[in-house]
């Protein structure tokens, strides 16, 4: 049972990863809106963030289907075949010169990612702390 509290510590980091990523980038384009950034400041940091999101999020799915853990995986599914269209049609990074023209479509499509992250995180937390009473329920049946 040890492995799975690896397993729920690794889903764990890498959800609390991309949370923290996609509030970055709320904050980055919040900043945008209230003219405290310039728009080229703020499309490079949202872009240098973007590609390492989606193989996180990637790996992240890969590894709940792998592992079986289906709830979580259809949870986190919707998300990561949404960054695959973006990035097979190329919309993936924010333009400089369209982005005050589609801030607001930005902002509500993060909201919904960290709203989709606040759920799998819900539901990371509880299968860490099944996992550890597993791992103490098992080491008291051991004696």
């Amino acid at each position: 049972m040890v492995s799975a509290l690896i397993l729920s510590v690794t889903f764990l980091i890498i959800n609390i990863l991309l949370f923290a990523s996609t509030f970055y980038q709320v904050l980055i384009l919040s900043d945008l809106e209230a003219d405290y950034v310039n728009m080229y400041e703020a499309a490079s940091q949202i872009n240098r963030w973007i590609l390492p999101e989606f193989v996180l999020q990637g790996v992240l799915t890969l590894l709940l289907l792998v592992t079986g853990h289906w709830i979580m995986f259809l949870i986190s599914v919707p998300l990561t075949c949404y960054h695959v269209m973006l990035y097979i049609k190329k919309r993936h990074l924010i333009d400089v010169t369209e982005i005050f023209r589609v801030i607001g479509a930005e902002k509500k499509y993060r909201l919904v990612k960290l709203g989709l992250l606040s759920i799998l995180f819900l539901c990371v937390i509880f299968r860490l702390v099944f996992s550890i009473f597993e791992s103490f329920v098992d080491e008291d049946d051991s004696f």
